[in-house]
Parts: structure tokens; sequence; C-alpha cells
């Protein structure tokens, strides 16, 4: 194993424990930590979490494995969720996904997140992000962008590239 858990990080999982009549009730909330200090649960979070509260492997990696919130592998500086629910779908997600995985030469027709070779940007489908009526819609890291066309995903694609992706509250971009 060769995660390195800051001293910080490790006292307050520890404090966590104390929270459970058992270790293992405790574990979600590890992943959950883990994930927010690392960006993703590594294999190596799997195995220390589990030699930390007393369980095998397999039963950290069995949380890992269902609950959706967990990442497996590390999100690009640029998350691009793009909505699929039915309102979205009407208004053309499917094409606005596919057209940000053709402008970042991404599988448009993989159904997993994906993210470019470079680390840049991650873009998946994701369930409703409950702005249907500004439909398709598009959560770009923490900013909604609503009504996006395949003249905002540009606009988003070279926001992103310039370093940030730095979108105003309005779903239009900055500058």
């Amino acid at each position: 194993m060769s995660l390195s858990i800051p001293a910080p990080l490790e006292a307050e999982l520890d404090e966590l424990v104390t929270r459970y009549p058992q270790k293992r009730s405790a574990s979600l909330m590890f992943l959950h930590t883990l994930q927010e200090h690392f960006g993703y649960v590594s294999p190596e979070a799997v195995e220390w979490t589990a030699a930390k509260l007393g369980l095998a492997p397999i039963n950290v990696f069995e949380l890992v494995t269902f609950y959706p919130m967990f990442r497996q592998e590390p999100l690009g500086k640029t998350h691009i969720k793009v909505c699929r629910t039915l309102s979205c779908a009407l208004a053309g997600a499917s094409d606005l996904r596919k057209h940000f995985c053709e402008k970042l030469g991404l599988d448009a027709k993989a159904h997993v997140p994906q993210t470019t070779p470079d680390g840049n940007f991650t873009v998946e489908f994701v369930e409703c992000l409950a702005a249907c009526g500004s439909a398709p819609v598009v959560l770009v890291n923490d900013t909604l962008c609503e009504k996006v066309d395949a003249s905002k995903a540009d606009s988003i694609l070279a926001e992103g590239k310039s370093g940030g992706a730095q979108l105003r509250a309005a779903g239009t971009l900055s500058k």
C-alpha cells in the first residue's frame, strides 16, 4: 500500500470512528472523506480503509462500486455534467454530450464518465440537474449553465482550456 494519509486527515478519520457503535459503520464516511481529500477513491484508499476498519478489502470495494457518488478515477480539472433526463433529452442533451465528446476526442458512444488524456476535462451524462425550464443544462464544476447549445458548449471548452471554466452564475461565460 502506497497511500500516504496526512496526519490531520487520519486524526479526523480516527475521530469519525468514535461516532459509531461499530468501526465498520464508519465505512461510507471514510470513503466520502478520502474522496473529498484525494478527489477519488483509489484501490490503495480501499485497502487502507479496510485495514483501518478491520474489514476485508472486498467489503469496502463493494461500497465504492455500488454507490454512484464514489469515483474510482480522478476527474478532469473541468468537470462537465450534461443532464440527460426528459426535458434536457428533448432539448438535445444527447447531441450536446456528443458535441463535447467529439471536440475533446472522447468516445461519444461510451456511457461512463470520460476524462481527456491531459486531465483537463471530464464529460459525463447525469440525472436531473433541476433546471428543466431552461434545458438543456450543463453543470460545469459547480456552475449551472442553462440553454446550452453548440456555441455555448464551445465557449465552455475554451474557458476550460484557458485555465478554469470561470462561469457566471447565470450560466454565461466570464470576460
